[in-house]
């Protein structure tokens, strides 16, 4: 007799109370030997995940030597998080960080609590054993440009120079980078493309001497111009349509990865926080359908086994969201799930939350049962994904797409009541290092 598919699921289910006391030894022991453990959401302001993604992170960084967090956010903001949890000594630039649109991505108190267990983690810790953490996106063009400046002002200024003269070519759009790609693509701007990737290239041609006088420095000035490259493409790829545009920013994001990857050396492992819609396995959604990667299909080719997906999913709740680009940030009603959804199934066990393997013997058919766990959800069905954006009013429309669970992740944690973030507030109390990260 075929078992519904919501038992199947609660069978296999590991359930938990709350994130600080999830029971994830078994996780851990799937997780096993991996070298890139990739961390999801299905939204970018529900509490519990990022809390979820703090926990399971601790773990693999005390018992399993991850010494790297990359995350969804601007190369310049998260190093100054970087600086702040590995002490550097380095100059305190004087803008704010993560002060761009969405704010509370990251300026809120999961990360704030997650980022003062790491500096106090690494504190007891040799400088170079300290574990790092690292940007992968790339809409940080002109804040960029200006890390390349002052690092050049310090080390070469003579090829800083010729590098003021390159970036100039951008210096008009400064307020707003999208125009530059309308305007390049009207003809009335010429592209700048040349310019930048010549500044790139000449700090990789000048690598061993300026690695010699500063290693870690000449990595964030080496990452900074080529969030800029790839940023000035980036900029230009949207007028020609999202498919050419998200695949630029994904492989950045992946390229980035390998590079601090290969900057830590062979033995180094990273987590990454990123959307569901970057970490799991586009090739198992129809993203591919529309000729889209993410970084989560570029993991599982690079890394193999060795590549750890993880989403995350919920039912109702509240998150933090704005109703257009650029507006202000609302606390909003989650709406529960729609029939024939992945949510719904979840929520339809009756479990509150659980991590549920989708890989492996965990999710085999036991003894006797003629299906696991990955033989029914094995048919595409929908899923949700929200991000800074959330439209309830146009839910199918906006928030939902194809998917085939588990050919996209490898576990999924599910959490069936979820609440918003709590962003930081501007003003924060005083007597906090200089190097915090989020002082205003």
């Amino acid at each position: 007799m075929t078992r519904p598919v919501e038992t199947v699921i609660a069978a296999a289910a590991e359930p938990f109370e709350a994130p600080e006391t999830a029971d994830i030894e078994p996780l851990l022991r799937r997780i096993g030997d991996a070298r890139v453990v990739l961390l999801g959401e299905a939204t970018h302001g529900t509490s519990e995940f990022y809390r979820m993604r703090a926990r399971i992170t601790r773990a693999l960084i005390e018992r399993k030597g991850f010494d790297l967090v990359a995350v969804e956010a601007d190369w310049p903001d998260a190093q100054r998080i970087d600086t702040y949890v590995r002490a550097l000594q380095v100059p305190k630039p004087s803008w704010r960080s993560f002060a761009r649109f969405p704010t509370w991505m990251w300026r809120n108190r999961d990360v704030d609590d997650f980022v003062e267990w790491l500096r106090t983690h690494n504190d007891e810790r040799p400088a170079e054993q300290r574990v790092g953490f690292h940007g992968l996106d790339l809409y940080s063009m002109f804040t960029s440009m200006g890390a390349v400046l002052d690092y050049l002002d310090r080390v070469d200024p003579e090829t800083a120079e010729d590098a003021r003269r390159r970036y100039g070519c951008l210096s008009p759009w400064g307020q707003e980078p999208a125009e530059y790609g309308a305007a390049v693509l009207a003809g009335h701007w010429q592209s700048c493309e040349r310019d930048v990737l010549a500044m790139l290239s000449e700090l990789l041609e000048n690598r061993l001497d300026y690695q010699a006088r500063d290693g870690l420095r000449f990595l964030d000035a080496v990452q900074n111009a080529r969030v800029v490259a790839h940023a000035e493409r980036y900029y230009r790829a949207m007028y020609y349509g999202h498919a050419e545009s998200w695949n630029l920013r994904d492989t950045h994001m992946f390229e980035t990865l390998k590079a601090v990857l290969e900057f830590r050396g062979s033995g180094s492992k990273a987590v990454v926080w990123e959307h569901n819609s970057h970490i799991g396995n586009a090739a198992a959604t129809e993203m591919s359908a529309h000729g889209e990667t993410n970084i989560g299909e570029l993991c599982r080719r690079e890394f193999g086994d060795a590549a750890v997906l993880i989403g995350f999913g919920t039912d109702h709740g509240t998150v933090a969201a704005s109703d257009d680009w650029g507006s202000p940030m609302r606390v909003k009603q989650v709406r529960p799930a729609l029939e024939g959804s992945y949510e719904r199934l979840c929520h339809d066990t009756g479990i509150g939350a659980f991590v549920l393997p989708l890989r492996g013997d965990a999710a085999a058919p036991r003894p006797g049962e003629d299906e696991g766990v990955r033989e029914v959800l094995s048919a595409p069905r929908l899923e949700r994904a929200i991000g800074v954006i959330y439209r309830p009013q146009s839910e199918r429309h906006s928030h939902y797409f194809h998917a085939t669970l588990p050919r996209q992740f490898d576990e999924y944690v599910w959490i069936d009541e979820t609440t918003a973030v709590q962003p930081l507030p501007t003003v924060l109390q005083p007597g906090l290092p200089d190097t915090y990260p989020f002082g205003v």
